[in-house]
């Protein structure tokens, strides 16, 4: 689970990153808005926690501009504006939580659960489809309870598969969540490896279908 913080207070991106991480999280962050746009048209995210009080433009701004890319990532706005229309403004154009500084960390880490629950569907520790268990507190993939030997790469391609269980996936989504480093994928790179990925899972009663045009789609063969 990869998240974007955009906050420009460093000692809090700091505290945010180490106690995320140590939770299974990703943490990428983003000092300002700009910033945060380029890293949004970079890479791929799961999930976003939004400062209101950005040095270069409004929160609501940048708010308003992700949902007007039609992106359906969950966005938490973090701020220290405690009014009720702020509040108010924040969820109607487009934010799926809020929260006002300061705030315990571990209340953070419930909503974070909650929300990835909600968008994401039963999201735990552990996420099964079939055979296969996704262990999201250090990025491992079971298969029948033993760890499923894979590439890097392929694992990754997989765990996003498995956290978007139910939905087609693009293909220019998957290479955005691989891209989170900045390393060049080759043209055919997704498709060589959901064809490994395909090989690895299919004694395992999983399939990985092509929706032509559309993407792909982690399925279980007993759900057909």
């Amino acid at each position: 689970m990869n998240i974007l913080l955009i906050e420009d207070d460093e000692i809090l991106v700091d505290g945010l990153t180490h106690t995320l991480t140590n939770s299974g999280y990703q943490v990428t962050s983003a000092l300002s808005g700009a910033y945060a746009k380029h890293l949004m048209k970079a890479q791929g995210f799961d999930l976003i926690l939004l400062d209101l009080g950005l040095p270069d433009m409004d929160g609501l701004q940048l708010l308003r501009h992700l949902r007007s890319q039609k992106l359906a990532i969950p966005i938490m706005i973090l701020t220290a504006h405690d009014d009720m229309n702020d509040r108010i403004e924040g969820i109607s154009e487009g934010a799926d939580d809020y929260m006002t500084k300061p705030f315990e960390l571990r209340e953070l880490e419930v909503r974070l659960h909650a929300l990835v629950r909600r968008c994401y569907g039963g999201f735990s520790h552990f996420i099964e489809v079939g055979s296969l268990q996704l262990d999201t507190s250090n990025h491992q993939i079971l298969a029948n309870g033993e760890l499923l030997s894979m590439s890097a790469r392929e694992s990754a391609v997989l765990e996003f598969l498995i956290l978007q269980k139910g939905k087609v996936i693009s293909k220019d989504k998957i290479a955005q969540h691989l891209s989170l480093h900045g390393d060049a994928l080759a043209d055919n790179a997704i498709e060589v490896y959901i064809h490994r990925i395909r090989k690895h899972i299919a004694p395992y009663a999983v399939t990985i279908r092509t929706n032509r045009g559309l993407g792909y789609l982690l399925e279980n063969k007993d759900d057909e």
